[in-house]
């Protein structure tokens, strides 16, 4: 008898698989179809993943074939591939699958109850007893839930939002764009349909970039200028005033005793660390008289030091004038009593060295009257007081003067209040990084305070006073030099403490933005000024100085070096040691680098030492103005200086074998030598212009010939003669010129 095989395909739906199963039975069939689908993590190869259809064989129970390493126990199924029926096969699992899935779409669809899908096997495919658990319907709550807070919160996010941009003067689009959170191509977009061309990196300014920020449904926040905020702050610690000591600018001619005058009130000596015996620098000092406080501010009087006397001058109460007793009023005096003026500060003039045989007190006297300082035995009101630094004569006096004057301008200001200021200078310090020397106006500076200074902002790490010693807080009027700022701040800048860092920067941000846009780009100020300019020759300068003072300063005297056919253009002045960057700058510009008072580093010296770049290094600043001077001379063309020997005129032209052609000439004027210098002039125009090579008299080479003697002239490389050209000889002097 031959045995019955039953072929099973696996199913999802269990209920049927089980019903084809019993009616298979019922007709007396061998083998019934259960479909299954696959699950989607099995992997490839033998299951396929969308279909199956395997051959099963049933065996009878408790009968088994014996095959090799494979045993099969009672109702076990043995797996065989399919066979030549399997496109058959294939085809009823895809219909059967078609089948399932549109019965699944219409349970879904009618929100009936699902069953949930369980792992079938063959023992439980032919199983009558078949488990079915229904979902739970808090399982189909929480699921209904989910998706309504999906649909709401995909509602949310579609929604546009809202934004406060803050809008300063002037912004870019690119800065305007972030702020937004939009992209900078629809900024630009919309204002190219607005008929406006711009790129990212264009500025806006605050009324166009408020107009952008309404289009694109944002609300727009005007920001008040860095400078405002400045002053609103600075107004509202004007409160609780107590009298602060003076600050007093000692100004005048160069070497007429101003430093002299401050090492005797403070027991220093501060000129001999000075080189050439010149102040370069701003110097503050603090003494104490009669229990009572005096800040005094040092200024250069060279010539080149403008701007240090004129920044001295704004931040003084009073200005200490020096006048030498043996000199007078010379050039700086009379800069310095302008400076004072045009600050609206008294003026306490100091005759100094009276000590001196030749002194004459009354003569100075009388050359301020010009000056509108009449002194107060004049009827003035202008103290004036006759001094010496070497005898000390009087300087009590003086002393009392300041003090007299300090107390009729009644200087008051908030000691509890955050600290305000002026920057005197600045440097970067090897070892302690950038460091910044302040007058401190109004306030107590703490250690550990957050300050702007210009486009700088830092943290004061450490404060030093004018002895060098450290100090926890700087009162009102204290000299005090700053640890902690994030680069070199340029002298002049003010100082103001904030309450923390984020307000600290924001405002130096506003202020590098403001400086941005206030930046004009450089034009000519007529055509003719534009053709002079592409004709003159350009000496590129690069400047590094010790502190920013003194670079100011070098620039400055630079700048006022005028010539029609050569010019300076620094560019670069910093502060700090020459470096190896600097070097790579002065070989690709090909610039004169000038180190004032610094050194440059080992690695930068190498490098110019290799790539043969002079590093000029001075202490004195007008020895390095006299350096640019000779170097910009070097670029004018020198002068030029003709003187004619000589004249000839052609009458005959003959060749000579050895020679080739020979101007047969006779001098007309002067005297023609051999070797010097001609041209040969033919209708009024030069055609050549070299040397004379031979001269030939009577077939015998000779030296010179005189008016009214004839002869045969050659000319180096050139040969063509024609009659009636007429040879110059001529001397040439070269003058070289200087600035």
């Amino acid at each position: 008898m031959e045995k019955k095989k039953t072929k099973l395909t696996l199913s999802i739906n269990t209920k049927k698989s089980i019903e084809n199963i019993n009616l298979a039975k019922t007709q007396g069939k061998n083998s019934v179809v259960i479909e299954k689908k696959t699950n989607k993590f099995q992997g490839k190869g033998f299951f396929d993943k969308k279909k199956t259809g395997y051959t099963f064989e049933k065996k009878d129970k408790f009968k088994s074939n014996k095959f090799p390493g494979q045993r099969f126990r009672n109702n076990q199924v043995k797996i065989t591939p399919p066979g030549n029926d399997y496109e058959k096969r294939k085809l009823a699992e895809q219909r059967a699958t078609k089948r399932l899935k549109e019965e699944t779409a219409k349970e879904f669809k009618g929100k009936t109850s699902k069953k949930r899908e369980q792992k079938l096997t063959v023992s439980r495919a032919l199983s009558d007893k078949i488990e079915t658990r229904a979902r739970s319907l808090a399982s189909l709550k929480r699921a209904k839930l989910k998706e309504n807070r999906s649909k709401e919160e995909l509602k949310e996010n579609l929604k546009p939002i809202k934004r406060d941009v803050n809008i300063p003067e002037a912004i870019t689009v690119r800065e305007l764009a972030n702020r937004m959170a939009e992209q900078s191509s629809s900024v630009i977009k919309h204002l190219f349909s607005m008929g406006v061309n711009v790129t990212i990196n264009q500025t806006l300014a605050a009324d166009t970039a408020e107009y952008l920020v309404k289009e694109f449904g944002h609300n727009p926040i005007r920001e008040t200028k860095a400078e405002e905020i400045i002053q609103k702050i600075k107004d509202s610690r004007a409160e609780n005033l107590k009298n602060r000591p003076p600050i007093v600018t000692v100004m005048g001619h160069v070497d007429h005793g101003k430093t002299s005058l401050l090492d005797v009130l403070r027991s220093a000596n501060v000129v001999s660390g000075e080189y050439g015996g010149i102040t370069q620098h701003i110097g503050a000092y603090q003494i104490e008289s009669n229990s009572k406080k005096i800040t005094f501010i040092d200024t250069p009087g060279h010539a080149a030091f403008t701007e240090m006397r004129a920044r001295g001058s704004k931040l003084t109460d009073i200005v200490v004038l020096v006048v030498a007793a043996d000199d007078g009023v010379k050039p700086q005096t009379i800069e310095s009593i302008n400076h004072a003026k045009a600050a609206k500060v008294p003026i306490v003039v100091a005759i100094n060295k009276c000590d001196l045989p030749d002194a004459d007190p009354q003569k100075i006297k009388n050359q301020l009257l010009e000056y509108e300082l009449i002194a107060e035995e004049l009827s003035g009101e202008t103290l004036m007081v006759e001094i010496s630094t070497k005898t000390k004569k009087n300087l009590d006096k003086l002393l009392e003067s300041i003090m007299l004057q300090a107390e009729i301008l009644d200087l008051k200001t908030n000691f509890e209040s955050k600290a305000t200021g002026v920057v005197l200078e600045s440097k970067i310090d090897i070892g302690r990084g950038p460091v910044v020397t302040t007058i401190i106006t109004s306030g107590t500076l703490k250690q550990r305070d957050y300050f702007v200074s210009g486009l700088k902002w830092g943290k004061a790490r450490a404060l030093i006073n004018d002895m060098g010693k450290s100090i926890e807080e700087a009162p009102p009027s204290s000299p005090i030099e700053i640890l902690g700022i994030n680069g070199a701040a340029r002298s002049g800048d003010d100082f103001i403490v904030l309450n923390n860092e984020k307000e600290a920067k924001t405002l130096c941000d506003s202020r590098i933005q403001e400086s941005k846009v206030n930046k004009n780009p450089l034009t000519f100020a007529t055509q003719e000024s534009a053709f002079k300019d592409k004709v003159s020759e350009e000496l590129n300068i690069i400047i590094k100085s010790d502190v920013h003072g003194s670079s100011e300063a070098i620039k400055n005297a630079i700048n006022n070096i005028k010539h029609d056919e050569v010019k300076p253009k620094i560019i670069l002045s910093d502060v700090g040691m020459v470096t190896e960057t600097d070097v790579t700058l002065a070989k690709a510009s090909n610039a004169v680098l000038i180190a004032f008072n610094v050194k440059p580093s080992k690695e930068a010296k190498k490098l110019a030492e290799r790539e043969k770049i002079s590093i000029s290094s001075f202490n004195i600043i007008y020895e390095a103005l006299d350096y640019i001077k000779k170097r910009m001379s070097g670029l004018l063309t020198p002068d030029i200086e003709e003187k004619v020997i000589g004249s000839a005129e052609i009458l005959e032209i003959f060749k000579v074998s050895s020679v080739g052609k020979v101007a047969g000439s006779k001098v007309f004027e002067g005297e023609i030598t051999s070797g010097s210098n001609a041209r040969v002039i033919r209708d009024s125009a030069v055609i050549y212009t070299g040397k004379i090579g031979s001269i030939f008299r009577e077939k015998n080479q000779a030296k010179q010939v005189s008016t009214g003697q004839e002869c045969g002239i050659t000319l180096k490389d050139f040969s063509d003669y024609q009659k009636k050209d007429i040879i110059e000889a001529f001397n040439s002097k070269t003058t070289e010129r200087v600035i």
